[in-house]
């Protein structure tokens, strides 16, 4: 048996530049009718969707809000929190969860939660990010 290893977070200074957002439930909800304002309003955003998940990739000053919402920043190819560094490094995280997946996946790491999903390559259409 492979003793497993832990994950730590801590913090980070200066922070990340944000270049996503997620959030799971009613943060999800709350990012996509965020993200379908900020779209109208001209800022061009990436969606990935999935499950209860929604992650909003675009530039920093363009992401949506969303209280109770993970801001994320690139740590060697993985989305982590913006003010928090994984233990151990963010590479031997992405590797480990991008691992098996085709390539065009991105991987977000996160307390409590990982996600792994297909790179948005276009910009959203608001009206997916509707309600119904």
């Amino acid at each position: 048996m492979t003793p497993g290893f832990g994950l730590e977070w801590v913090p980070r200074e200066p922070p990340l530049p944000a270049v996503a957002v997620a959030g799971s439930g009613p943060v999800a909800a709350a990012l996509a009718a965020s993200a379908r304002s900020r779209v109208l309003e001209g800022a061009q955003l990436r969606v990935a969707a999935a499950d209860d998940w929604i992650l909003v990739l675009g530039g920093e000053e363009d992401l949506p809000w969303a209280d109770g919402a993970h801001y994320l920043g690139l740590d060697a190819g993985l989305l982590v929190p913006t003010t928090r560094t994984p233990v151990p490094r963010a590479e031997l995280w992405r590797d480990h969860l991008v691992a098996g997946h085709p390539a065009g996946r991105i991987a977000a790491l996160m307390p409590s939660h990982a996600l792994v999903t297909d790179m948005p390559l276009r910009p959203v259409d608001p009206a997916s990010l509707e309600d119904g």
